[in-house]
């Protein structure tokens, strides 16, 4: 049971991954309880502005403060965290060698995700705002739009680059922060898909499995399979 930030991140390195709501996991693998009594005996507490014991802050600071974890909707289309040492057994059980005009022409992504993928592929990251305005999505298309940018999340073909807070003119913080996307090539960078590429699927699930065994013993196969490959 983690009790602060710093825990959380010598934790989250021991361990490679976790969901980012407490006790959401599925019944898989989380660093975070959740529910009756969990704040009492943790001392975590959500949206209370605490950078030290709010993880709703702790996603900004992760991004921020550190180059080797990436968070993102990536375990049953739910935010998640992992490490740079197990990003690679994800991206091999999830994407192999495909790149995303195979996983398209396949008919696996939708069109509105292409717009989307295309879209962000043209920057280096975008805020969200952006990309919806810039890929032509209305109002009207939230629950497209939605649906199509978990999906790109969970296949990691984009992830959250950067959660900023808005800023005005004056230098003042205001409203609420603002997510950057990006591709996983530029978050990560060229290293990561060759090392990627180089990890058979089965050998992918098969180690990321015998992992979430050892930190959860109980963990259901059905479960554990869905855990890591989206």
């Amino acid at each position: 049971m983690v009790k602060n930030y710093n825990e959380f991140i010598n934790e989250l390195f021991k361990v490679g991954f976790s969901g980012a709501v407490g006790g959401k996991d599925d019944g898989v693998f989380g660093l975070f309880r959740y529910g009756w009594g969990a704040e009492e005996e943790t001392g975590i507490e959500w949206h209370t502005d605490n950078a030290e014991t709010d993880p709703w802050l702790w996603r900004m600071r992760v991004l921020d403060e550190h180059k080797d974890i990436a968070y993102a909707k990536v375990f049953f289309k739910k935010a998640g965290y992992i490490t740079r040492e197990w990003y690679p057994y994800f991206l091999a059980a999830r994407r192999g060698n495909k790149q995303f005009e195979d996983d398209y022409a396949d008919g696996i992504i939708s069109y509105a995700a292409k717009r989307i993928y295309d879209t962000v592929t043209k920057n280096e990251s975008l805020p969200l705002h952006e990309i919806k305005r810039l890929a032509g999505f209305s109002r009207e298309d939230k629950s497209k739009f939605d649906g199509a940018l978990n999906d790109l999340q969970m296949r990691m073909y984009l992830t959250i680059h950067s959660i900023k807070q808005q800023m005005s003119s004056k230098g003042t913080e205001y409203g609420w922060s603002v997510t950057h996307f990006s591709t996983t090539e530029v978050f990560w960078g060229e290293d990561m898909f060759r090392q990627a590429a180089s990890i058979g699927a089965d050998e992918a699930v098969e180690t990321i499995s015998k992992r979430i065994l050892e930190l959860n013993p109980l963990a259901q196969k059905k479960k554990i399979i869905k855990f890591i490959k989206g």
